[in-house]
């Protein structure tokens, strides 16, 4: 982060807080009332506080046994009186609270009874019982894995093509941007309508790949649908100067172009993971603003389209905090993944920095591996100034929502969008919050289909049917239709269990032809290229 944003907030909190004599006092009982909550607890059976059902750092029974008990006990109380201290405190500005609790949290967080190894049961059962071996095989393991970054390469190795990003098809189509990937058919008859898949640009695009009983895209084609997906462009320092305009020319109007070319005249369900689905429902806006028709339906999986509730990557995109971003990739002509993944793992430190360490070097453990870990390693550049754009105009400005946002230099309105919608945003998701994506309710009123998957915003959408504790709500909203809160949605939605792919193959069904010979791969002016996965994917 910006060290001037850094200090402005706290600044901002201190200054307010001196001002603040009374609330200063009622903040000195609060500290009171927790020490004797604490001291309490040392003759009590029941916790001193409970920590909240998202916070697994404590979650062993080992941690209800005292003394251990009061060391996480302490540490809970203290960090709810810090957090307590700055929200209570009056006339300081949302966005400098947002940067002043982050960061006494991450400071916070370093010094948590499980990160200290002579506090936490865990690892001292683990110590005590392999007399030490866990410690040396935790530092082999810390060094393992400084020297794979420092060599640029991933600690997790799941071969592109073999194990991810293997489900059959061919290339069809390359440009400096994309390579285009059409999939073979898995079944005798396809739907006249092909599914074509615009990923998000910030990660490889086998998020939807994965392993071969976990990949959206194989079970699309089993369900009997011809399949396009996007393969991004890891881009360099040469690419400095890509816009998002070029992201929907040379992105999805080209890839939309063959996708015609190969499948005859059938309208095409154009489907839009994370930012993909804000590029696509920008390109969508632009296409219906401009009389062109090929799409048959839109579906956006925790795609945001109104930026006003982002979550809490609003700490990182602020006016100071761009220009201080700017410099860096002015500097380097894109952002560099390493970069961009920092920001997602201080969101979520505990989950994905702390445990992570404790696991593998404190108690000695061996390395995870699995599909999803192999691709979030996989990261990819983003360049200069369309990244910027996206930050500027989108998420800082919010001008898609406002109709103030150009493409193609004439602005797009999302109410112009006048197609069947499938909407997904899942309940844990921290970087487009479902709040956030149910928004679109507010800004386009055609027929809607809204869904509210379990999961995060990676592991709801891989949800293959099958897997065990999944559900979700569902409800459809008819175009024009009056508008529901998430709030007053959640009332009235359906709940399920099981997988959403299911009621999204049925919702494509119903918005589709009966089926077809399918097409052949390629087509005269777009033969195919070389075997899927391609050669952009393999990019680092």
């Amino acid at each position: 982060m910006s060290p001037s944003t850094v200090g402005l907030a706290f600044t901002d909190w201190a200054a307010h807080l001196a001002n603040a004599p009374f609330y200063r006092l009622s903040l000195g009982y609060d500290a009171l009332e927790q020490w004797g909550k604490l001291n309490r607890a040392l003759f009590a059976d029941a916790p001193a506080i409970e920590q909240a059902p998202s916070d697994h750092r404590f979650c062993d029974p080992a941690w209800t046994q005292k003394p251990f008990s009061l060391f996480s006990a302490a540490f809970l109380l203290n960090e709810k009186w810090w957090l307590s201290a700055v929200a209570g405190t009056a006339g300081v500005s949302q966005p400098h609270k947002r940067v002043v609790s982050f960061q006494i949290r991450q400071w916070l967080d370093q010094f948590s009874p499980s990160n200290i190894p002579w506090l936490n049961p865990q690892v001292i059962a683990a110590t005590v019982q392999s007399k030490g071996a866990n410690l040396a095989q935790g530092f082999r393991n810390y060094l393992h894995d400084q020297q794979a970054a420092a060599m640029g390469r991933p600690t997790i190795t799941f071969e592109i093509g073999r194990d991810v990003a293997a489900t059959p098809g061919k290339v069809v189509f390359a440009n400096a941007l994309m390579e285009l990937i059409q999939y073979a058919p898995l079944t005798h008859g396809v739907r006249p309508e092909p599914v074509l898949i615009v990923p998000a640009w910030i990660m490889k695009y086998y998020i939807l790949d994965l392993s071969p009983h976990n990949s959206l895209i194989r079970w699309l084609v089993g369900q009997g649908y011809t399949v396009f997906a996007i393969s991004w462009r890891n881009p360099g320092a040469e690419m400095r100067d890509m816009t998002l305009d070029d992201y929907c020319t040379q992105g999805v109007i080209a890839a939309l172009d063959v996708v015609r070319a190969c499948c005859g005249e059938a309208k095409v369900h154009a489907t839009g993971y994370c930012l993909g689905g804000t590029l696509l429902t920008v390109t969508a806006a632009a296409m219906a603003r401009d009389g062109d028709d090929r799409l048959a339906s839109l579906t956006l999986l925790t795609a945001q389209t109104d930026f006003t509730e982002a979550g809490e990557l609003q700490l990182f995109i602020t006016e100071d905090e761009l220009a201080f971003l700017s410099d860096v990739m002015d500097t380097q002509g894109y952002l560099d993944s390493n970069q961009m993944a920092g920001a997602f793992q201080l969101l979520r430190a505990n989950d994905l920095m702390w445990s992570h360490a404790i696991h593998d070097y404190l108690l000695g453990e061996p390395d995870r591996q699995s599909d999803l870990m192999a691709w979030n390693a996989d990261g990819t550049r983003l360049p200069a100034r369309m990244h910027e754009e996206y930050l500027r105009y989108l998420f800082l400005n919010n001008d898609l929502a406002e109709g103030r946002f150009l493409a193609g230099g004439e602005p797009v309105a999302l109410p112009d969008i006048r197609l069947p919608i499938f909407m997904v945003g899942t309940e844990a998701d921290h970087i487009a919050p479902w709040h956030s994506v149910h928004r679109l309710h507010l800004l386009n009123d055609s027929e809607l289909t809204f869904v509210l998957t379990s999961g995060g915003h990676n592991a709801g959408i891989v949800s293959e049917p099958g897997r065990p504790h999944r559900h979700f709500h569902i409800h459809r909203r008819d175009a024009g239709g009056r508008y529901l809160s998430p709030d007053a949605w959640l009332k009235v939605a359906e709940f399920r269990e099981g997988s959403w792919w299911l009621a999204w193959s049925d919702w494509l069904d119903q918005h589709s032809g009966e089926r077809i010979t399918p097409p052949p791969m390629g087509a005269a002016a777009f033969p195919p290229i070389e075997d899927a996965p391609g050669h952009y994917v393999r990019q680092t």
